[in-house]
């Protein structure tokens, strides 16, 4: 067996075995935690979250790639390889900094650890208003590791994102 195929077996039993158990609900937040929310402090958070889960989310794709070399990624479409790097990062920090301000004002979205917001991010994206938008090719069938790898990076995506955003969020 080799390295690409230990890689699918070990995503897709991660999938199989910790996404199918339903979310368990947050804790209610305590009355402090309701008098400290601060849209300026979730957005700080979030952002510096957004910024280090999209390394990680690069490191992994580098690692996993959801696709083959040859076949280009969905913001390519748009412009040459920098422009697609400044539109990945900018993507990611906007998008840490949205979960920053709604884990803010609604903590239910923080559940399994980001893990939610990270599979939500995929299929608001790259499954369904990137393609309907034109900047992403139209959604072909994927092959199994294609499918495993790109919930991977978003898995991953999420967690760094919710546990960054954590850390930053208590120390602000």
């Amino acid at each position: 067996m080799d390295t690409a195929q230990l890689v699918d077996t070990f995503v897709s039993g991660f999938i199989n075995k910790r996404l199918t158990k339903p979310a368990t609900p947050p804790a209610p937040a305590p009355p402090s935690a309701i008098k400290d929310r601060s849209l300026a402090k979730g957005l700080l958070a979030g952002l510096a979250a957004g910024i280090i889960a999209t390394a990680a989310k690069t490191v992994a794709e580098k690692i996993y790639p959801p696709r083959s070399r040859r076949d280009p990624g969905p913001t390519t479409a748009l412009a040459n390889k920098s422009s697609a790097d400044g539109i990945h990062w900018g993507f990611g920090m906007t998008a840490g900094a949205a979960y920053g301000v709604l884990a803010e004002f609604y903590p239910a979205a923080t559940s399994r650890e980001g893990v939610n917001f990270g599979l939500t991010l995929l299929a608001l994206t790259q499954e369904t208003t990137l393609p309907a938008a034109g900047l992403a090719a139209p959604i072909k069938p994927e092959t199994t590791r294609e499918k495993t790898s790109e919930i991977a990076s978003h898995i991953i995506f999420g967690l760094v994102t919710e546990t960054v955003r954590r850390t930053v969020r208590k120390r602000i």
